[in-house]
């Protein structure tokens, strides 16, 4: 890609941007949220056509124009963008062979459909059911069926956008020796993430985009993680920066704000959350860790009112007992929860910001909205949370991942929450907008809301957390204060205890650790 130059009414997004990748090589892309990688990526996959952009396309030397995105795949280009492009109601093999299925007599040959795809699988080392619709599947197992996908095209040239957000650490080592495997066979792949270690760990050469423009090419193994932040943010980034610094174990003097007991789902499928029993404070931080399936989501999704199963147990808020059986109960106790898929339960993805961040405050009863009042509201939290938007009246899809998060932030502080749920707040945005977020909730629990943070990435469980829970297979595993655990200690729990011992009572002192 030479000399790109894209323009959006009002933005440049990409500025004279020249871009390589050699065969059989993995190249990673990355640059914080904005800074042009996905415009890059839509016009390599046709997204946008050739025409609608300056500069040219290459490849193996010969000039290419796409006009559609299915002139981009018969050039051997296969991408798996951030926001997946699966059928929910089709199965897993559907999914994979859709567009290109096996047909005998004008009709799809099921029989072969499954064959095909239990090889493809099994050639790669993934395990997927492949009769489940994809509704049924979660995040990280939808990205693999994407993954899946795109393999089955035979692509020369795979692009992966943030694979490994929604992955569990297997599942992340799986995807690693498939990358291993298509380099063998001279397969180039861009891998685009904000999880700088995975550039380490699989990359060969990395490409920094900054503000739309290419700041630097280079050999991975000439990198440092620190000269990658500072050449993606323009300024020295130390590690230090990223994670705000916690004033002691004051927040344990406080009143408790939240207390579940003896909470249990029966659910047909796991994980069956079974006997919870936590607590959590006001200007408490308290981390929930665990591997994908541990039912850390089911978790707080049963004490917001959210969950469709049955379930038992006790929830206390402020010492009084509560009933709630929907958000809206919730939302009454004055609680808030940012769902880890912003796109599917977060946000409306076509209404504008303004809309998006009322929209948990308004009542049940409001008919007639002011909106000169939603208008100077919004305007206090767009400059608050250093939201950047164009306008207030522009849809929330045209933002950056790292601008949505926190469009969904916005909403549920306007609530004026006690008790904050966070469900992967950071996943999919860039190192600079995890530090503002990271800043930000450091200052909500300093205000005296109670915050349970659920985290895959164990730096940031590690790096705010003030106490950290550990879930395996729905039970509570471990339980520490954050004073020089590691993240052995954590992932010894997550894994599974060898020998059950009981959690050690709220007179833990800090410094030591209790797990089980």
């Amino acid at each position: 890609m030479q000399s790109i130059t894209k323009e959006f009414p009002g933005v440049r997004a990409l500025d004279d941007v020249s871009f390589e990748v050699r065969a059989g090589e993995n190249h990673a892309l990355c640059g914080e949220n904005g800074a042009g990688k996905s415009t890059l990526i839509k016009i390599l996959g046709a997204v946008h056509p050739h025409g609608t952009y300056d500069g040219q396309l290459y490849i193996d030397g010969k000039e290419q124009r796409f006009h559609t995105v299915r002139d981009a795949e018969r050039a051997g280009i296969a991408i798996i963008h951030q926001e997946l492009a699966l059928i929910p109601e089709m199965t897993v093999a559907e999914n994979i062979y859709l567009g290109q299925e096996p047909c005998r007599f004008g009709l799809i040959d099921k029989r072969r459909l499954h064959r095909d795809a239990a090889q493809l699988l099994s050639q790669f080392g993934l395990r997927l059911p492949l009769q489940t619709p994809v509704h049924e599947l979660g995040i990280g197992q939808q990205q693999l069926v994407e993954i899946a996908k795109a393999l089955s095209r035979n692509a020369r040239l795979l692009v992966l956008d943030e694979p490994t957000a929604a992955l569990t650490e297997s599942e992340v080592e799986v995807l690693r020796q498939i990358l291993a495997l298509l380099q063998e066979k001279g397969v180039a792949c861009i891998y685009i993430t904000h999880k700088l270690k995975e550039i380490f760990q699989v990359a060969d050469r990395v490409t920094v985009l900054r503000d739309g423009k290419t700041v630097a090419t280079q050999a991975v193994a000439a990198c440092t993680e620190a000269m990658l932040i500072s050449q993606m943010v323009g300024r020295e980034f130390s590690r230090d920066a990223r994670f705000p610094k916690r004033e002691g174990d004051a927040h344990r003097q406080k009143q408790v704000a939240l207390r579940v007991e003896n909470l249990s789902t029966d659910s047909p499928e796991p994980p069956r959350l079974d006997s919870i029993n936590f607590e959590v404070r006001r200007g408490e931080i308290l981390g929930l860790a665990g591997l994908m399936g541990a039912g850390r989501t089911e978790l707080i999704n049963v004490i917001f009112g959210a969950y469709s199963g049955r379930w038992s147990g006790d929830v206390s808020i402020n010492g009084n007992p509560v009933a709630i059986h929907s958000p809206r109960d919730a939302i009454r106790h004055k609680m808030g929860l940012v769902s880890e898929d912003r796109k599917r339960y977060g946000l409306i993805l076509d209404a504008d910001v303004t809309c998006n961040m009322t929209l948990a405050s308004l009542g049940a009863s409001e008919s007639i909205i002011n909106r000169r009042a939603e208008f100077e509201k919004c305007n206090r939290y767009i400059e608050s949370l250093r939201i950047k938007a164009a306008s207030l009246t522009v849809p929330v899809n045209h933002l950056s991942g790292g601008n949505q998060q926190k469009v969904v932030l916005g909403k549920w502080l306007m609530t004026q929450p006690d008790i904050l749920f966070l469900d992967e707040p950071t996943r999919g945005i860039d190192i600079g907008a995890k530090a503002e977020i990271h800043s930000l909730i450091a200052q909500l629990a300093a205000e005296g809301l109670a915050i349970v943070l659920v985290s895959s990435e164990l730096p940031e469980i590690l790096g705010i957390s003030d106490r950290i829970l550990v879930l395996h297979e729905g039970k509570l595993t471990g339980e520490f204060i954050n004073d020089n655990v590691t993240q052995e200690d954590i992932l010894r729990c997550a894994a599974g205890p060898i020998t059950p011992h009981p959690l050690e009572t709220e007179q833990t002192p800090v410094g030591e650790t209790s797990q089980s």
